[in-house]
């Protein structure tokens, strides 16, 4: 087989999973948690919830809801930040829109 040939990739989206990391971390660090804090308080491990924070694990709702609760958040403060993050990509002329799927 062949290896994967990486192409340069005009602007998309993220992934879903990398902006509700993005905002987990953002609300972590504005209240001065360590990743162990708010891990210990949802029931989650540190190594996971670092995954999920920088976007490498798609987590289930559970664990975002584990998760936003141990940062004083619900669900919709959540997804509400996640769509305040999302919108000026989607504003951007010329982004790539739709699904994609990656090669690893």
């Amino acid at each position: 087989m062949g290896d994967v040939l990486r192409l340069p990739t005009p602007d998309l989206d993220p992934l879903w999973r990398e902006a509700v990391g993005d905002v987990l971390r953002r609300s972590r660090q504005a209240r001065g948690d360590r990743l162990r804090d708010v891990a210990d308080r949802s029931g989650v491990s540190v190594q996971y919830l670092s995954e999920v924070e920088r976007g490498l694990k798609e987590p289930s709702s559970e664990i975002l809801a584990a998760v936003s609760g141990a940062l004083d958040m619900t669900l919709l403060d959540l997804t509400v930040g996640v769509a305040r993050s999302l919108r000026p990509a989607a504003a951007t002329p010329g982004a790539l829109r739709g699904p994609r799927a990656l090669a690893g």
